[in-house]
């Protein structure tokens, strides 16, 4: 992990404007690991900047979609980094629940669909 105060000038810009935008002071650990490759630090950084930033949907819903792909690739970090995003965003333990009961079953039924190799309904094909 690097620090801020190990950081180089480059990499201690990406830190102030991670701080900056999030407004905290705490840079978490998976930054301070990407800090040793300044270029993927600096992609990744602007890539959650743009994709989390407000838009069409809102940011607990981003955080949901976050936790449930999280879950599903086995990340724990990210598993347990937007779980509280998504708390501090207002989900409830009952939405907790469904997105959990979500994610499974869409994993579920994914497998299902590609091991049957079901091919995809006219109706529901967009032109």
């Amino acid at each position: 992990m690097i620090d801020y105060e190990d950081a180089s000038p480059e990499v201690r810009a990406i830190f102030d404007d991670i701080r900056d935008t999030r407004q905290t002071e705490y840079i978490n650990n998976f930054w301070k690991a990407l800090a040793h490759d300044p270029a993927t630090l600096k992609s990744t950084w602007l890539a959650v900047k743009s994709v989390m930033a407000p838009g069409a949907l809102d940011a607990l819903t981003k955080e949901l979609i976050y936790l449930a792909v999280s879950t599903t690739n086995g990340c724990n970090y990210c598993i347990a980094s937007h779980t509280v995003g998504a708390i501090n965003k207002g989900m409830t333990p009952e939405m907790f629940g469904e997105v959990m009961a979500v994610t499974a079953l869409a994993n579920s039924t994914n497998r299902l669909a590609n091991g049957y190799q079901v091919p995809v309904d006219a109706a529901f094909r967009q032109s």
